[in-house]
């Protein structure tokens, strides 16, 4: 190489290292900026979870689980509320999961490309920003009234599924869209219907996306309050629901409840605490389970 090729190439070579710098640079701010960020976020879940475990943790006991509110909520336990958050967010959950999963196979898989059909999916994403009160006033009009069902266990569940479909509907169409389409064509290639392709190719590997929207929804349906207050609470009440037609305590609504109403707010404060602590481990554990079935089914399925 000539002095004179070499004087050209080195100014090059000196931008190419600076441009690298600066590119390095740029990277290692982004990553410190996301780290920053999920440690500002970390420290206010840890916060959350500090101060309802240090306030709850006094009124929790074997008696407080298990035994019914004694005068007026001011000693007892819960038990009969946390009896009627599992029913609600049961029902519910048994509601939208089928009728969400449907939806969202029709709409991905069957649906024409329509004006129709866009009109729809934008109704459903419009569904899950409407305020859960408005949910409520809608279950008290359609199933407590016109439908009869009164304040029970099956209007609040209701009113908590449809909340959760749009969720849901959403979370199972996303899955089900990332199902590699070479599955479906191999599926078809050997002889399979278009629906044996559905049922045995594409809703096993995208299980792990649909019960990640399952997860949020429990979590959202669990501590709902505003939805189930003309629906299916109860103020007080000391036995267990006998079918679904009784109304029920519920978590989030005897803790709203307590906070708002009462001639001793000492020791309804703790037991609000302790409610509040023991909805979160339910949510916890609900979500802990479904991450364990959605890890299982991604080491058979693949990611």
């Amino acid at each position: 190489m000539t002095r004179q090729t070499f004087s050209r190439t080195r100014p090059y070579t000196a931008g190419r290292r600076q441009a690298v710098r600066a590119s390095d640079l740029t990277q290692a701010l982004g990553f410190l900026f996301l780290g920053a960020c999920t440690a500002f976020a970390l420290f206010f879940l840890g916060s959350i979870l500090y101060f309802v475990i240090v306030r709850g943790a006094p009124a929790i006991s074997w008696e407080f689980l298990t035994s019914v509110p004694r005068r007026a909520m001011t000693q007892g336990g819960v038990a009969p509320a946390i009896v009627g958050t599992f029913y609600l967010t049961l029902g519910a959950v048994a509601f939208a999961l089928p009728l969400g999963l449907a939806c969202a196979i029709y709409l991905t898989e069957y649906s024409p490309k329509t004006i129709l059909v866009n009109i729809i999916r934008l109704s459903i994403a419009n569904l899950a920003g409407i305020p859960s009160i408005v949910f409520g006033l809608f279950g008290f009009a359609v199933f407590v009234k016109v439908f009869g069902f009164g304040v029970s266990i099956l209007s609040g569940s209701l009113t908590l599924g449809i909340m959760a479909l749009p969720g849901i509907i959403a979370a199972s169409q996303e899955a089900i869209l990332a199902v590699p389409q070479s599955y479906k064509e191999a599926s078809l290639a050997l002889g399979a219907t278009h629906w044996q392709t559905i049922a045995r190719v594409v809703l096993p590997s995208s299980l792990p996306g649909i019960l990640t929207g399952v997860i949020l929804n429990v979590g959202r349906v669990a501590g709902e309050t505003a939805a189930i207050l003309f629906t299916a609470a109860t103020f007080y009440t000391r036995g267990y629901p006998n079918s679904i037609f009784s109304e029920v305590m519920a978590l989030p609504y005897h803790i709203y409840a307590l906070m708002t109403e009462g001639t001793h707010p000492e020791s309804q404060t703790l037991i609000a605490y302790g409610s509040s602590l023991i909805l979160l481990s339910l949510v916890l554990a609900v979500s802990a389970l479904a991450i364990i079935l959605r890890q299982r089914q991604r080491r058979v399925y693949g990611p």
